[in-house]
This record gives structure tokens, sequence and C-alpha cells, in this order.
């Protein structure tokens, strides 16, 4: 039996109702054909430095998940994206506990890493729920690009995730219109049926 690891995140600034943590939740309810043998565990994340840093290795070391699907919300994006890429950098904006990191990069080397996943395979999987989706090399520079990080880190690691995928999702029209935004295209269903599509995809690039 394969185990896929499905994070999102709770509230942060500036987003009072994150719809990743309600869609983590639907997903690991699914019951279709092409997840029978699959493990959904399901995770949200506080949108916090310290919850990723505590949280993550022990959801590994007790779950052995083959893959991560991590999943963000992007307030200022317009379409789904498939994230390529971590970047070595941080904000210094402060995380829901408070918390704003000291220095520019997460870690000495590389100023990113690929994510291990396969990218246009679940790129493919979203446009072919009629979801608009693009794919991106830049995570930001906030919790979702610092995750995606810890991610590659994870997959390089002795016992580690095999696969690791990242997509962000827009603002839904369950959202309250942000001064400047135009109104949110997406909703909750949207989101479910192209989260659906990419775990149907990541399950199978698994069991590869």
């Amino acid at each position: 039996m394969s185990t896929i690891l499905v994070t999102g995140f709770g509230p942060f600034p500036g987003a009072p109702f994150n719809p990743t943590a309600l869609l983590v939740h639907r997903l690991a309810r699914l019951r279709r054909p092409a997840l029978v043998g699959l493990q959904i565990v399901p995770h949200v994340f506080a949108t916090s430095y310290a919850a990723v840093d505590r949280e993550l290795p022990t959801l590994i070391a007790t779950h052995r998940p083959d893959a991560l699907l991590m999943f963000g919300l992007a307030t200022r994006a317009k379409t789904l994206r498939i994230e390529t890429r971590a970047r070595n950098a941080f904000a210094l904006m402060p995380d829901v506990a408070g918390t704003a990191p000291r220095g520019r990069a997460i870690a000495a080397g590389l100023p990113h890493r690929a994510m291990p996943a396969p990218a246009r395979p679940l790129h493919a999987a979203v446009r072919a729920a009629r979801v608009p989706a693009v794919l991106s090399r830049d995570a930001g520079r906030y919790l979702c690009n610092y995750l995606c990080w810890q991610a590659t880190v994870a997959a390089r690691t002795p016992g580690g995730p095999r696969l690791a995928a990242f997509v962000h999702v827009p603002l839904t029209r369950r959202h309250a219109r942000p001064r400047g935004s135009s109104k949110p295209r997406h909703s909750l269903d949207d989101l479910l049926r192209a989260g659906t599509r990419v775990l149907v995809a990541l399950a199978a690039a698994a069991r590869r």
C-alpha cells in the first residue's frame, strides 16, 4: 500500500480563511477506484515556521509516506500554480506566532532546489479537470516556500518520501474580496476537482 501525506495551512495575516485546510480533509475522504490501496494522511499546519519544523519530521517518521502533496494559498494568484522549485529565501514577514526569520536565506548553498515531483503530468491533470493552472518557478518566500524547501530536504533523507509536490491555490468565492483585487474566479468545488486529479496523478507516480 502506498501512502501520501496531504497537507494544507491554517489562516495567516491577510487570509482569515484558508481553503487548503478544508481541501485536504475533503481529499482524505475521497473514494475513487484509482485510489484503492492508497492511504491518505491529512494534516493542516498552523502557518508558522515552528509548526513546520516540529510536525513535518514527526509526520514523515510516523507514516513513512511515499509522497507529499502540499497545498497553500496564494492570495494574488489568478490560477492554480504547480510549483517546480523551492527558493532558498525568506521574507522578513512574521508568521501567525509573530516569528520572523532573522536572515535572508533558509540554508547555505544553492539558491533553489527542484521539487521532486512530475510537474508536467500534475499540470496536465489539473487542466483535465477544466481548472486553469500554470507551472511556477517561484513559490514565494513565506511559509509555502519554506515547506517546499523542507520537503526537498526530506526527499533527500533516507526513509523520506520519494516525491513531493506543492500546489498554490487562488482565493475562492468564499473569501471576502481583498482591496484592489479582482473577484475570485474559483469555488471550493473547483479546488476539490483539481486536487482530486492531482492526487490521482501523484498516486500513480508513487506506485511506479
